[in-house]
Parts: structure tokens; C-alpha cells; sequence
């Protein structure tokens, strides 16, 4: 693979890196470094620019995992900013409603918003900053406007009409003087940033130190006026989701002020002289260390990564880890995933033999209890329902207008070692309604929840969604070595995958690893409304060898060409030599990595 041209730099310096997926969030992230912060200062800054510059990817009703690892900590953490499915969200009660999925759209879906804690949890426990100062760049941009960004107009053009029909709080916010936006025009939320400014007066109004302001802004979104806004408005109305029918929503004040972020050990597997970390299976990570757990057994290093046996061998590895997921993981608090038996090497070496030359179309789970009843539940009913209306589930894939992305994604080095990697989402503009005293809509996270008890993801109240966001830390020599992750759903951890072995069995840097070209497989039920599956189909970008594309054509990859630059958002922080190192994607030329 020709390394001797990158679409940018890899990033190198002593100070401080940071890779985001918008520039904007990069610059305030390395503005926090430059001022005195740490990584997680810089994080939390960070996670509320990117709220307010990428709209349609993630927002201030959203929801975040994040693994960070302080300087001299013996290992990461993972901090789950995950809500939890309301108490009154059973699977009786959409069954009352004559629904067999559980909306993409609308108040239905909503579960607790947990990105505000986690980002305040961060702050309090692991920063040195105040409320006031790490939300003043975010502030800054609700009210003196940013650049919307072409895809975020796509968003909104695919839903106008809709919004204007049935969300008339989401038409106030993002059509203007009900006009569609332009791209790259300056555009405003100044109740976002009205609802901020609250909340850091409330805090500011708490008797205390650094921490009982923290503490105090907590109660404010989680007991006070915002968690008061979000049950009247649920309370109060019945919208129109993609059931084609108006409901009312299910999330309440008590279910916000009952649930907090929560620190938990990351799930970790050795691999190629590395340890690599993930969350819990209440996220998808688990994927990637299975995937690699199946990887042991060839010699990656000796493939060509543009080759056809290398994607083959990535393809059906990822296919078998995919089942897995969807047949066996869960909310480890609520049922008992077998991860010990999932990671083991005698479970993947006969899960190996599996691999033939030729692509499966078939969905092949391991064969643990429970594995047949999961894999009966999930062909009875991956695109059982057929989506009313537009916005439905995660924009990943939406077709016409065409809207990439459904997530954001940052990675951050600061002088002193500490080390963070986060994926924040929900709360997209396009898939849930805005409640107006707030600005904002709410995460829909609850429709990745089966309404089917044979499956170990099946709506549970007070439970953690199966959710797909997963960032990623890589550990080597007892320290962490690399943060990475991307936006993109299902896609996440194959992208992510890709990334991370080319970098380590090729030696290309973490630029040239990004930049090289991505695939990935929507074999398996997808996590979103209406939960489709495609059998067989590869994704690949165009860059690829002809010779590559025919082979896997020949091997019965359903190929599904994208363009050069179509395929995943992959940004990745790490250490060696010496020096911090940072790269971020050039794809739909948004994401940027800086540092010195």
C-alpha cells in the first residue's frame, strides 16, 4: 500500500493532541490544553461544542460512553453516560399500541438523557475547571452562531415538510423564519445556549466549591427545570413517529432524577502486543475483541490490506462476531452475557473453522444456550414493520437526500498523560421532537431494545439499551498507547478494526491508516428502526483494486460500491517515541486532529 502521500499530516508534538470529528470542537479542545486544562477538561469542553456544531449527530439530550485513563493509573475506565429505559416502557405497553418494534422517531423511543451527567461526572472527578468555563465555547457558538455544515442541511431537508406538519417546536428551532438553512451559512440555537447559561447560574448560586457547582448543575438538569420541561412536554403531547400514528412519550421526571452516570472496569483483550479496551456488552465493543479473538489465528501482517483475502477474512470474522452480538448481549446488570465463553480461544477456534473461501449469507450465532430461541426471534422480526415518514432511526444510511454519519467521535492527549476517548450521541435534530422551553430533542436510543424477550436486548424498564457507540483504548507496555473510534452505528467497530490493523501489523501511520480505504458489512439486523438486515452485502469503497472488487464479487459478496471517500469517520490519539500523535478523517471534510 502507497503510505507516501496523506490527505493531511499525522500530527506530532509534546503538548497536546486533539482529534475530533468537527474543526471547531478540535480548536476548543486544544484551546482548554493551551489554558491550563487537562484531557479531560479539554473533553468536556469538547463534547458540548460538538452538541451545538453537529446537530444532527448528537446533541444535548444525547448520550455518551467515554474511556479515559489518568495519568498514572494502573488501567482505563469506562464512564457510562448510557440513560436508561423508562420505567413505564415495557414491552406490554408498546404491545397495548399494536407496535412489534419500537419507533425511530418521535417520544416513544426516549430514554433517560445521559450525556450531561457523564460530561459533569468527568469534569467533577477528573478535571480542574469550572461549569462556567468548560460551556462558554459552546454558549458561545448557540448564541453567536457557527457554520452549518452541508450535511446537517441535509438532515433538515430530508424532515421540512414533516416538521412543519407535525413537530412545529422542531420547525421553530431549525427552519427559521421556516426557510430551509444553507450550507455553510451561520446559523443559531440560542435556546440551547439560554438553557447552558441557566444552568451554569444555578450552579453558580450553589454555596460550595468547584464540585458542589458541579453537583448543584446535576440537579438542575436531572430534578429541576430541564427534567420539569421534559415531563411536561412528554406529558402534554402526542406526536407523530414512524408507526405513521401520534403517541405520547413514556420518559418521566422520576425516571431522570433516578438515574446517574456510573464509572465500570472496560472489557479487554491481548492482542498483537497490545491490550485493547472496550465498554461492557451494553455497547457493541465487545465486537472488535471477538473479531480480533478470531484474528489470532492468521497472520494479518502477511495480507495484502487492499487484497481480497484480507477483506474476506476481516468480512466473515466481523459476520460471526455480529451474530454474537445480537444473539447474546445485553445490559450485564439486567441478564448474564457469556463474555468469558465469547472471548475464549477454544469458543473461537471452532467458531474459525466456520470461515470458508466463499462469503456466508446465513446469520450463525454460537452455539451457547439460548442461541437457537435469539436467532428465531431475530428473523422473525429484523424488518417486520414497514417506516412511516422521514428522520427514522440513525441517518447513517438514509437515502435522498443523501445523510452520512449519525454520531460524533473525539480523542484526546494532553502533556501530563491522561488519556480520553468519547462517542457522543442521540439527540439528533432529525429523529425526535425539540422540547421548546429547552431547544433541544431527546435521545430515541430505546428503538435498539427488541420487544421480544428471547433476546437478551429486549425492552426492559430501567435498563441500558444495547447501544452501538464504542470507542476504543488501546493499552501497550502497561500505559496507554492509542485512543480511536468513529461515528457510523453498526459500523462502528469495523471501521475502527480496520483502522487499528493496518496500524498494527502494516506500520502505517495513524493518518495513512484513516486514510486508507474502508468497507464494511451490513450483513446482520441492523441496530436501528426498522432493524433491516442485508445478507451478504459488503460495502467498499471505490478505491479498492478492480482486481479486489472482482474477487470478492466471485467469493459472493453482495458488493455494494460507495464512493472514494464514503466510508467511515475514524479520528485516533496515541503515544510513541516520545511524542503524542493524532489523525483524523478527510471524509465529508469535517473531522480535524491538531496539536503541537
Amino acid at each position: 500500500m502507497d503510505t507516501s502521500f496523506t490527505t493531511r499530516p499525522e500530527i506530532k508534538g509534546t503538548f497536546g493532541v486533539v482529534a475530533s470529528t468537527h474543526w471547531i470542537a478540535s480548536a476548543v479542545g486544544m484551546s482548554i490544553l493551551e489554558r491550563g486544562g487537562n484531557a479531560f477538561d479539554a473533553a468536556v469542553a469538547t463534547g458540548f461544542t460538538l452538541q451545538i456544531v453537529e446537530p444532527h449527530l448528537n446533541g444535548p439530550g444525547g448520550e455518551v460512553p467515554i474511556i479515559l485513563w489518568p495519568a498514572g493509573a494502573p488501567a482505563p475506565t469506562v464512564l457510562c453516560g448510557q440513560g436508561t429505559v423508562p420505567a413505564a416502557a415495557t414491552v406490554e405497553a408498546y404491545g397495548t399500541l399494536g407496535l412489534q418494534l419500537v419507533p425511530g422517531t418521535g417520544l416513544l423511543p426516549a430514554v433517560v438523557p445521559g450525556a450531561f451527567d457523564a460530561w459533569m461526572l468527568l469534569l467533577r472527578d477528573h478535571g480542574t475547571m469550572d461549569i462556567e468555563t468548560v460551556l462558554e465555547p459552546a454558549i458561545f457558538y448557540a448564541e453567536q452562531g457557527f457554520p452549518l455544515v452541508r450535511r446537517a442541511v441535509q438532515a433538515i431537508h430530508a424532515v421540512e415538510d414533516f416538521f412543519r406538519r407535525e413537530w412545529p417546536t422542531s420547525a421553530a428551532v431549525w427552519l427559521p423564519h421556516d426557510k430551509r438553512p444553507k450550507p455553510d451559512a451561520l446559523f443559531t440555537t440560542p435556546q440551547i445556549g439560554a438553557t447552558y447559561r441557566r444552568l451554569c447560574a444555578e450552579a453558580k448560586a450553589a454555596s460550595g466549591d468547584r464540585v458542589a457547582q458541579i453537583d448543584a448543575a446535576r440537579a438542575a438538569f436531572y430534578q429541576g427545570f430541564v427534567a420539569e420541561a421534559i415531563e411536561g412536554f412528554y406529558r402534554r403531547n402526542e406526536l407523530m413517529d414512524t408507526s405513521g400514528r401520534k403517541h405520547r412519550g413514556l420518559l418521566t421526571g422520576a425516571d431522570m432524577a433516578g438515574w446517574q452516570a456510573s464509572y465500570e472496569p472496560t472489557l479487554s483483550y491481548d492482542y498483537h502486543g497490545t491490550r485493547v479496551h472496550k465498554t461492557g456488552p451494553w455497547g457493541q465493543g465487545p465486537v472488535l475483541l471477538q473479531v480480533l479473538a478470531l484474528l489470532k489465528g492468521y497472520d494479518l501482517g502477511a495480507m495484502d490490506p487492499l487484497g481480497d483475502d484480507y477483506v474476506h477474512l476481516i468480512t466473515e470474522c466481523t459476520k460471526l462476531a455480529m451474530a454474537d452480538r445480537d444473539a447474546f448481549y445485553g445490559d450485564p446488570d439486567v441478564v448474564s452475557v457469556p463474555l468469558e465463553t465469547l472471548l475464549s480461544d477454544a469458543y473461537n477456534r471452532d467458531r474459525r473453522a466456520l470461515i470458508g473461501n466463499d462469503a456466508s449469507l446465513d446469520l450463525r450465532p454460537g452455539d451457547l444456550p439460548g442461541a437457537q430461541a435469539a436467532l428465531a426471534a431475530l428473523l422473525e422480526r429484523a424488518g417486520c414493520e414497514i417506516p412511516v415518514g422521514p428522520g427514522m432511526g440513525e441517518p447513517t444510511f438514509i437515502d435522498l437526500p443523501e445523510v452520512e454519519g449519525d454520531t460524533v467521535h473525539f480523542d484526546i492527549i494532553d502533556r501530563w498523560g491522561n488519556v480520553v476517548s468519547a462517542t457522543p450521541s442521540g439527540g439528533w435534530l432529525q429523529s425526535s421532537p425539540v422540547v421548546p422551553e429547552l431547544g433541544f430533542p431527546l435521545s430515541t436510543r430505546a428503538q435498539m431494545c427488541w420487544l421480544d424477550p428471547r433476546l437478551p436486548s429486549c425492552l426492559v424498564p430501567g435498563k441500558r439499551p444495547r447501544t452501538t457507540l464504542s470507542p476504543t483504548m488501546v493499552e501497550r507496555d502497561g500505559a496507554a498507547w492509542l485512543a480511536l473510534g468513529t461515528p457510523g452505528g453498526d459500523q462502528q467497530d469495523q471501521w475502527t478494526g480496520t483502522v487499528l490493523l493496518r496500524h498494527l501489523h502494516h506500520g502505517l501511520n495513524l493518518q495513512a491508516a484513516i486514510d486508507a480505504p474502508l468497507f464494511n458489512t451490513r450483513h446482520g439486523p441492523a441496530s436501528f428502526y426498522p432493524r433491516v438486515r442485508a445478507p451478504g452485502e459488503l460495502l467498499i469503497e471505490s478505491r479498492f483494486p478492480a482486481e479486489t472488487l472482482e474477487r470478492l464479487a466471485a467469493r459472493g459478496h453482495r458488493l455494494k460500491i460507495e464512493g472514494p471517500w464514503a466510508l467511515g469517520r475514524v479520528c485516533a490519539a496515541g503515544r510513541s517515541d516520545g511524542m503524542l500523535r493524532a489523525g483524523a478523517t478527510p471524509r465529508f471534510m469535517q473531522g480535524y486532529a491538531v496539536g503541537r
